[in-house]
């Protein structure tokens, strides 16, 4: 099914090829003057130059041409000073094509013209550690961005990519021999089965770490004692690696719960330590082939291109002392995927100061031929999530706030305004209800911005049913469910019922942008923009709102066109549940 612009514009082109010219000219964009028109055509104005021509007189030579056809998509074509071509679109016309979209399993959504198998990895959290509001940008943006992907038709998987190595496990594992140091675990000549269950739990854990990570700073024995057991972590002493296995079991269980929280799902659950082995091998390669070379003790490989504009330091494969760094995981990372899965594209959404590292990252694996040269690579900076001071999203108290906490907050609030709404909610139903609605105000709130800009998170404003906010979205859609569930009730049927020419203005602007559906699809697959997306529901939100304070909409005597706008209806609420689906929340059935 071809796009709404696409359809209008091939009659454009056909008209400029009537006349000589070439079809390119008659490209058609949405009008920047509706009160003057719907859509535009500027081609006539490139033309005057080529053909010397007055633009003015080209465009009316093609608007005389369209007026011609007797099958018209447009009802009006106006030819304007200087050279422009104004037009509006016969609402027949824009009632077949939404008809078409309605039978669409897809609404006229394109898929992708070559299917990827993608690697989406976003998330990065450590384990042992809470997730707090820092990790919820890459939550948010990487879990619509797979599913948008996924959407256009291509296998996708989702990668958490934990941190679960380095001398935060020797940190955990020497606060846990000074705490209780009869565990077997510590006993060097114990060779019997390790206890199934974990000697700690994820409270006791998520303290013990912070504990051990002051102590170290101000205690060069302790953390000599860290760095020691790290050693013998990555060596493979057996109590540790079954130590670090309860760490990992406890801490992924609790951090799925908190996804689960925020509706991300991710297929891998990998971390560095699923890649150490890979390490020394890759180094010794990139070595041997000439790539790496010994600088001040540490192996690097030279990344800089010639045509960079400001400097590349090379990448650092190992430090002087033979420890690996984020690069190194990273790639040997890349290698794991190409040889397991060999993606066609992977994509990182990571905070966009990270920029650098990824640039070196991507260029070494490139270079030293660990991804193959047709393997695309993007890097999707997002920016920080600041309060109304504009700086980085704190407690009252000051500290990070945890991402539970910040969760648990704006539920609390969200069930106070449904209960305070005089619906006649009960405490249990404004709380399941608050769930949903919570959710679509933080992450509507997060992705309704461009994710490279940093954004001020307001609670008050993010939280109103007003304005350009997911409860506004939400309610929109509960509108319209309420509307439909009054007319079934009343023994109202929609079999047979199509959507009719539009009668009015305000019915013919929702059934506009209705039809942009497909065109806002392709381009939020293309530059991976979940704000799109969200700028077409606020856009198709607020039109649907002014149809509703328009027409009496049930009370339409008028039966026939009374069940066009509740086909009409049909088609918003489908397209507006398939949009938040995209975006990674819900709407309940009532508010």
């Amino acid at each position: 099914m071809k796009e709404f612009l696409e359809r209008i514009t091939e009659e454009t082109a056909a008209a400029f090829a009537a006349l000589g010219y070439e079809k390119k000219h008659g490209a058609v964009t949405i009008s920047n003057r509706p009160d003057l028109c719907e859509f535009q055509c500027n081609g006539a104005m490139a033309l005057a130059k080529q053909e010397k021509k007055n633009p003015l007189e080209i465009a009316e030579a093609v608007a005389g041409k369209l007026r011609e056809n007797k099958d018209t998509v447009f009802s009006e074509v106006s030819a304007v000073r200087p050279g422009f071509l104004n037009f509006r679109v016969k609402e027949a016309f824009l009632a077949d094509y939404l008809g078409e979209m309605a039978a669409s399993d897809r609404f006229g959504a394109p898929l992708a013209p070559k299917k990827k198998k993608m690697i989406i990895d976003y998330g990065g959290p450590n384990v042992a550690k809470p997730l707090h509001v820092g990790h919820l940008r890459a939550a948010i943006i990487g879990e619509s961005i797979k599913r948008i992907c996924r959407f256009a038709g291509h296998e996708v998987i989702g990668d958490v990519h934990l941190g679960d190595w380095g001398l935060q496990m020797g940190l955990i594992i020497t606060e846990l021999h000074e705490r209780k140091p009869s565990l077997p675990y510590f006993d060097p000549e114990f060779d019997g089965d390790y206890p199934e269950d974990a000697p700690f739990t994820i409270g006791e854990l998520e303290e013990i770490y912070p504990t051990a990570s002051a102590r170290s700073k101000e205690d060069e024995a302790y953390k000599e004692a860290a760095l020691l057991a790290t050693k013998e972590l990555q060596e493979g002493r057996r109590g540790y690696r079954a130590l670090f296995k309860h760490i990992l079991a406890v801490s992924v269980a609790d951090l799925k719960k908190n996804y689960q929280d925020l509706n991300v799902e991710f297929d891998l659950w990998m971390g560095e330590s699923d890649v150490q082995e890979l390490i020394a091998p890759m180094a010794r390669r990139l070595k041997e082939e000439g790539y790496a070379y010994e600088s001040e003790g540490a192996l690097v490989v030279d990344v800089a291109e010639e045509a960079d504009t400001k400097e590349v330091p090379p990448c650092m494969i190992l430090k002087s002392d033979g420890a690996s760094l984020y690069t190194t995981t990273d790639l040997a990372t890349l290698q794991w995927r190409e040889d397991h899965e060999k993606p066609d594209h992977v994509v990182y959404v990571v905070d966009k100061r990270q920029e650098m590292h990824f640039t070196q990252v991507f260029r070494c694996a490139r270079k030293t031929g660990i991804v193959r040269p047709e393997t695309e690579l993007t890097f999707i900076g997002f920016g920080t999530m600041n309060g109304k001071d504009g700086k980085p999203f704190k407690t009252r108290e000051g500290g990070v706030m945890r991402l539970s906490d910040l969760i648990a907050d704006i539920r609390e609030e969200m069930k106070k305004k449904i209960l305070d709404s005089g619906r006649g909610a009960t405490e249990g139903e404004a709380g399941e209800t608050a769930k949903l609605v919570a959710l679509s105000a933080l992450k509507y709130g997060d992705l309704s911005n461009q994710a490279e800009k940093n954004y001020i998170f307001d609670v008050d404003r993010f939280t109103s049913f007003e304005g350009n906010t997911g409860p506004y979205i939400l309610y929109t859609i509960v509108r319209i469910k309420s509307i439909l569930r009054k007319y079934r009730e009343t023994g109202g049927t929609l079999e047979g019922a199509r959507i009719l020419a539009a009668s009015g203005e305000g019915e013919k602007e929702l059934m506009m942008k209705a039809a942009r559906f497909p065109e806002m699809i392709r381009s939020a697959v293309a530059d991976l923009s979940p704000h799109r997306i969200c700028a077409y529901l606020y856009e198709l939100s607020d039109a649907f709102n002014h149809f509703y304070h328009e027409n009496r909409i049930l009370a339409e005597e008028d039966e026939e066109k009374k069940k066009s706008y509740l086909a009409l209806l049909v088609l918003v609420r489908d397209l507006a549940e398939q949009c938040i689906e995209l975006l990674g929340f819900s709407a309940p059935e009532e508010m």
